[in-house]
C-alpha cells in the first residue's frame, strides 16, 4: 500500500517509517481486491499542554471507491497509537466490505 506519511513537532526515523509501512501491509489481507484511492497517515505529538509526558496521536485517512474512512488514536507512546489506528482501521475495513456487499 502507498502511503503518503506526514509527522507533526516529531522527526520521523527510519524505522518509525518502517513500522508504519510494515503495519499498514498487514491491511492489504482485509481489503482484498478492493482499489485504494489514497492514504495518509499523520502522526506526532499533540500540542496540548499536558502534566507528564508527551502524548502521541496518529491520524489515518483511507480514501476507498465511494467511502473515506478516518481514524484518529492518541496514546503515550507512539507505536501504541500506529498499533491501536491499525487494528481500528482493520475493523473499519471488514465493515465497508460487508456493506459492499450487501448492496
Amino acid at each position: 500500500m502507498n502511503i503518503q506519511l506526514k509527522a507533526t513537532k516529531l522527526e520521523l526515523d527510519q524505522e518509525t517509517k518502517n513500522y508504519i509501512q510494515e503495519k499498514f501491509d498487514m491491511l492489504e489481507k482485509y481489503l482484498g481486491d478492493t482499489q485504494v484511492l489514497s492514504c495518509r497517515v499523520e502522526v506526532g505529538i499533540n500540542s496540548n499542554h499536558h502534566n507528564k509526558g508527551s502524548i502521541y496521536f496518529t491520524h489515518v485517512n483511507l480514501e476507498l471507491k465511494g467511502e473515506l474512512i478516518r481514524v484518529e488514536k492518541q496514546e503515550e507512546k507512539l507505536f501504541k497509537s500506529i498499533d491501536k489506528v491499525k487494528d481500528h482501521l482493520a475493523e473499519c475495513i471488514k465493515k465497508y466490505k460487508e456493506k459492499k456487499i450487501q448492496y
